[in-house]
């Protein structure tokens, strides 16, 4: 696997591995201090955040910044704040009252460490961290209008026009015989549930570099196709994968009758369309005009990851 002739495979995981240590500092920077009387939700928070991950979104958001020319330090506080966002709606999905799972990234979840009720808090602290940490931006740079653009994304996008409407979506349709998961309806909940943040994150990063209204849209309907692979892969794993490498309970799906990318269309097709739908987001991307070998071979990574 290389990329134009610049970069092979062991380069590529590198680089990435690289661009996650930054993140991970990054992240530092902005999470609370463990002290004074509320300390256990501080200290619930933060096992959440660090307790590892991909830190896809703030990698996408910081590629298709640079991608559009951005070079600034305006995008760490949205970068740090899309990965408190995709944490606290980790720590709420691992909650009894959703699917209720004990390992999260190889490590006990933040409900089974800290209790039901502070997984709950810590979820909500971390939503509320995340805007606070976004708001920071402002004032950075003369261009505050553009960083208003990007909180009404980020906003928009992890609320009930997003993440939180898909998961309300996928809840309804588990609890009652009356509203069963239809195809239609599956796609509508990965668009929001796992689509809405990746679309963020790529939205923020061509937004606040400048990029135009029509990139923009561009950039969403890219990333669209890349949260759904993304997702159609999580369910190819929860299949086929083991603990020891996802790093979470697998065969879960099953165990809470859940209906998945899988159940409809079978293992081998959902493999082949995480490669069609993956190879449509590289050549949306392409077709932006900008080059970024490192953003298409990260497409390329995501949807044949093994965890």
């Amino acid at each position: 696997m290389s990329l134009n002739g610049n970069l092979n495979k062991s380069q590529f995981m590198e680089e990435l591995q690289r661009k996650v240590e930054h993140i991970n500092n990054l992240l530092e920077k902005f999470l609370p201090a463990e002290e004074g009387q509320q300390r256990i939700i501080f200290e619930a928070m933060n096992y959440s955040v660090r307790a590892g991950g991909k830190r896809l979104r703030p990698i996408l958001m910081e590629e298709t910044y640079h991608m559009f020319g951005g070079s600034s330090a305006v995008i760490e506080p949205f970068m740090a704040a899309i990965e408190m966002i995709h944490t606290y709606s980790l720590v709420h999905d691992d909650l009894p009252a959703m699917d209720n799972d004990e390992y999260r990234r190889g490590k006990k979840t933040t409900h089974a460490v800290y209790g039901e009720a502070m997984g709950i808090l810590a979820g909500d602290a971390l939503l509320n961290l995340a805007y606070e940490t976004a708001a920071k931006a402002f004032g950075m740079e003369v261009a505050d209008a553009r960083v208003a653009r990007a909180f009404a994304v980020l906003a928009k996008k992890a609320g009930v026009y997003g993440m939180v409407g898909g998961q309300v979506v996928d809840v309804e349709s588990e609890k009652s015989d009356d509203c069963p998961v239809t195809r239609e309806k599956l796609d509508f909940i990965y668009r929001l549930k796992t689509g809405a943040l990746i679309e963020s994150s790529m939205m923020i990063g061509a937004i606040l570099a400048g990029a135009s209204s029509d990139e923009v849209s561009r950039v969403e309907q890219i990333a669209a196709k890349l949260g759904l692979a993304f997702q159609i892969q999580d369910d190819v794993l929860d299949v086929t994968s083991t603990l020891e490498v996802l790093g979470k309970p697998v065969g879960s799906d099953e165990k809470n009758n859940k209906a998945t990318y899988v159940t409809f269309e079978g293992l081998d097709k959902a493999v082949s369309d995480v490669e069609r739908i993956s190879k449509e987001a590289e050549e949306l991307l392409d077709d932006l005009g900008y080059d970024d070998a490192f953003l298409k071979e990260l497409f390329e990574y995501l949807i044949h990851r093994e965890k």
